[in-house]
């Protein structure tokens, strides 16, 4: 038995079918079945039930995988959990929603390093859902991400900020009305696969407001680029970290009701780098008191 083993298995857990399985554990299709088969003859079960299109996890498999994401959290915090106070030294994993990467990602990140100069922070950029997974089975050690439904039960979570929603338009439209506005103009829709993305879909249905929607697009800039293009109007997170230098575009308050996203940093309760993670939560609290994002003068590091 490897770790590798484990995590591939995991992985087709948390991925439903061996192709996105493979897509997430970086091999092929071919590689992910051949190490679920030798897992099957090493411990003599059946893992999957194969009679159906899509091979499905028997009882036993389930089980497996259960104990499987303990092992591979005690293998991936075994050094951790025996520095002590050196936890502010090497490497700390977190994952990011990518809207944070151009504001308060960096803000804070910068901010921990100025008090801790050995700790080097590995960031690892992904939507919500994929990040909650990742904390859960300790891929990365915390992650910030948009909170809008119940975390799994050992995963525990510190509220960084609130950012209300906000109508973005060329700086040219006549109104300064958002209603009027969603009803005059395409709408540059923000990706359903993020949590944003569905917050803001479910608030035009339940407002009754009909969209005419051109482009559903990821990235913050992406939208903001097209909207400054002329291209149409959108929603988006009015940012708790804002740009040095944002684009001229208006930025208009939503209605009463109107959504918000609420930013945590989630990390599981048994991690033994807490103190780290504490240090972290105050590093990003520290980003938003500051607000706005600007060049620091860049110190040397050493080489590791």
């Amino acid at each position: 038995m490897s770790i590798r083993r484990l995590r591939t298995l995991i992985a087709v857990e948390e991925h439903s079918t061996f192709s996105a399985a493979a897509d997430a554990v970086f091999v092929t299709h071919a590689a992910v079945s051949q190490q679920m088969r030798m897992l099957e003859e090493e411990w003599q079960v059946t893992l999957f039930d194969r009679s159906r299109r899509t091979p499905q996890l028997t009882p036993v498999g389930r089980a497996l995988v259960a104990k499987a994401k303990e092992i591979v959290r005690a293998y991936d915090t075994i050094v951790p959990s025996v520095l002590g106070d050196a936890g502010f030294q090497g490497e700390i994993l977190l994952g990011a929603v990518p809207t944070t990467l151009t504001g308060l990602t960096p803000l804070a990140v910068r901010h921990l390093k100025d008090s801790y100069a050995d700790l080097h922070v590995r960031i690892f950029p992904s939507l919500t859902t994929q990040l909650i997974a990742q904390v859960d089975r300790g891929a990365v050690d915390a992650a910030i991400l948009s909170r809008h439904r119940p975390l799994p039960p050992d995963i525990e979570y510190s509220d960084i900020a609130l950012e209300p929603m906000q109508l973005i338009a060329a700086q040219d439209v006549s109104s300064d009305d958002p209603l009027e506005l969603l009803a005059s103009y395409p709408f540059i829709r923000f990706s359903r696969d993020a949590v944003v993305g569905n917050l803001i879909d479910s608030w035009l249905q339940e407002s009754g407001i009909r969209v005419q929607a051109t482009m559903e697009l990821e990235g913050l800039e992406a939208i903001s680029s097209m909207v400054l293009a002329g291209l149409g109007v959108s929603i988006v997170p009015a940012r708790c970290v804002r740009d040095f230098n944002p684009l001229p575009l208006k930025r208009l308050p939503l209605p009463d009701g109107a959504p918000a996203r609420r930013l945590t940093l989630a990390y599981r309760r048994d991690n033994p780098r807490l103190p780290v993670i504490e240090e972290i939560h105050k590093a990003l609290l520290e980003a938003v008191r500051i607000g706005v994002f600007k060049q620091t003068p860049q110190k040397k590091e050493s080489a590791t």
